[in-house]
């Protein structure tokens, strides 16, 4: 989605270990179908990062994740379109002593995390100082609940990777801001609240 460049992108992907090779052949498979290049251009589905201060924070988070013991299965370094493209890149056994588990990479950039349990998961995803959007797909109807509403979020997708809309209140938790955006809720901000006291009523 916009090269990753919007604040409601996944920047971790934590995938349960009993489907973790099979999810990052598959995840790796469709990614290498992505085309890269103009947006204006048919079929194209990656566009260039903003800047070439987005390419070196990209590339600085790839290599810390390799160096911290990530491995490429796609992608990992410039394109060879040149200017501020870059591949898109999937990255496995990502750890949460990278970097960019602490920062937001901004970029096309999908690291897939392990994790065993619910509650393992959880706390991993909670671990950020940030809480914008975080998705998450389950069967269980009950998990699917339990776990939305344990996710510090501000805005959590349960099955579905797209839901901002205008009538739904959008804001995050922690340092990614306070008050809200849409729906009756984002008028909040905009308006001033009075409290009057009026006493003698009972002479």
């Amino acid at each position: 989605r916009n090269t990753g460049q919007t604040c409601v992108c996944a920047n971790r992907i934590f995938v349960q270990e009993g489907v973790y090779d099979a999810f990052a052949e598959k995840l790796t498979s469709e990614v290498a179908k992505m085309k890269v290049g103009q947006g204006t251009e048919p079929g194209v589905m990656q566009g260039p990062l903003i800047n070439e201060a987005a390419v070196a924070k990209v590339e600085a988070h790839v290599k810390d994740a390799v160096a911290h013991g990530a491995r490429i299965l796609l992608g990992g370094k410039r394109h060879a379109l040149g200017g501020t493209f870059f591949e898109p890149t999937v990255l496995a056994d990502a750890t949460t002593d990278m970097l960019l588990t602490r920062e937001e990479t901004f970029g096309p950039v999908a690291a897939l995390f392990r994790f065993k349990t619910e509650d393992e998961v959880v706390e991993l995803a909670n671990d950020t100082n940030a809480g914008l959007a975080a998705y998450f797909y389950a069967r269980d109807i009950g998990r699917c609940w339990r776990v939305a509403e344990q996710l510090e979020y501000g805005l959590v997708g349960i099955n579905e990777g797209v839901i901002s809309t205008e009538v739904a209140p959008f804001g995050g938790y922690k340092e990614s801001g306070l008050g809200r955006e849409g729906s009756h809720h984002g008028i909040d901000d905009f308006l001033e609240m009075k409290y009057m006291f009026m006493g003698g009523l009972d002479s």
